[in-house]
């Protein structure tokens, strides 16, 4: 199945959009999996159920012009970044409902879908965090994008970026750290 993935995404990279479903059928399970343990992380499934955040993701993909991932680490790397540019556009928009957003007042059974604002607010602040880690460290702003929105492991992560292990991991740690206490700084 590697095989058939890598000869799919070549095709992809060529031009032949119709590639991407198929990569995305065989990856499915996959793109499930990650989709689960973000919305089981910190966020809970108040913005997006699983099934719908994959769709998403495949429908971002599908509008992008051209899409030139080499393998698979790297597919579930542009995955997850479209995962994390799709949750916090979900956490804006609940944010915006939860303050109005110039609508109609809201069912009470509705509700339920703005419960959670903090979880919103967290989004969004980290999402800011990892612009200011990408500013002065792209490539740990990178590292965590792989870890914590692909689920990738350091391996996987040094050999999409091109350096060691070794520094993938010292990168991890450094950004977790910067990340850490810039969020403990801006949470209320």
């Amino acid at each position: 199945m590697t095989g058939e993935v890598t000869a799919l995404l070549y095709r992809l990279r060529e031009g032949d959009r119709a590639a991407l479903d198929r990569v995305v059928s065989e990856l499915y399970a996959e793109l499930r999996q990650i989709a689960s343990r973000r919305l089981r992380g910190e966020w809970g499934t108040r913005l997006l159920m699983t099934t719908e955040l994959v769709h998403e993701v495949y429908l971002r993909l599908l509008g992008q012009r051209q899409l030139a991932v080499e393998d698979r680490a790297e597919f579930f790397a542009v995955a997850a970044n479209t995962m994390r540019r799709i949750l916090v556009d979900a956490a804006r928009t609940a944010q915006r409902k939860k303050r109005g957003g110039g609508r109609a007042d809201v069912p009470l059974e509705e509700a339920a879908w703005f419960a959670s604002d903090r979880e919103a607010e967290e989004m969004l602040l980290l999402d800011h965090a990892l612009e200011r880690l990408g500013k002065i460290h792209p490539r740990g702003a990178q590292v965590v994008a792989h870890r914590y929105f692909a689920g990738l492991d350091l391996e996987e992560s040094a050999a999409l970026l091109g350096v060691s292990t070794k520094t993938v991991r010292r990168d991890w740690i450094a950004a977790r750290a910067w990340l850490r206490k810039e969020l403990l700084r801006d949470l209320p």
